[in-house]
């Protein structure tokens, strides 16, 4: 894996996507606090019950951009499309410190 602050993001997305959650723990600091429209500043215990099961409603997910904005922030622009048919963008803003990932703020988009 590549341990810059983006490799450590694409490694995030690709365990979510896989549903490997032993392989996505060591992922996120303990501190690790996660943001969206739905769940206000929730910790690591809350996001892997809550969020990370979810990739099942899923049958597409591709990151469009990956940018390191500076040697801690990735923003993160992807396309999803549900089992719906509904295709959806997203970015998400993500701090990685120490290889590890410290906070995710999630910003919904329109549909694609």
């Amino acid at each position: 894996m590549n341990g810059s602050p983006a490799g450590v993001v694409e490694a995030a997305f690709r365990h979510y996507r896989s549903q490997d959650r032993a392989a996505a723990l060591p992922l996120y600091a303990d501190d690790f606090t996660f943001t969206s429209p739905q769940d206000d500043h929730i910790g690591k215990a809350a996001f892997f019950e809550r969020c990370f099961p979810t990739a099942d409603r899923f049958t597409e997910q591709r990151i469009t951009h990956l940018v390191a904005a500076d040697e801690e922030l990735v923003l993160a622009c992807y396309e999803y499309e549900l089992t719906t048919g509904e295709r959806y963008r997203n970015v998400e803003a993500i701090t990685v410190r120490d290889g590890l990932i410290r906070e995710v703020q999630v910003f919904f988009g329109g549909r694609a």
